[in-house]
């Protein structure tokens, strides 16, 4: 799997935007949960789910 193209978070919605920030907010808890509980076996997810947020985050604040 290769990291998300900012291009692709650029053509969202601004509810579309918000609704993806919230979901990758989720998804980065429950992998931590995982690994605190020693169930994460893609310990490369962080990484992508790290970058995808930092992408949504940009551009909703390129927006304000």
């Amino acid at each position: 799997m290769a990291l998300p193209k900012i291009e692709d978070v650029r053509n969202l919605s601004d509810a579309d935007l918000a609704e993806k920030i919230a979901e990758a907010k989720r998804e980065l808890f429950d992998l931590r949960f995982q690994r605190a509980t020693r169930q994460l076996e893609k310990p490369h997810l962080f990484k992508h789910t790290k970058h995808r947020l930092a992408q949504l985050l940009t551009i909703e604040r390129e927006r304000q």
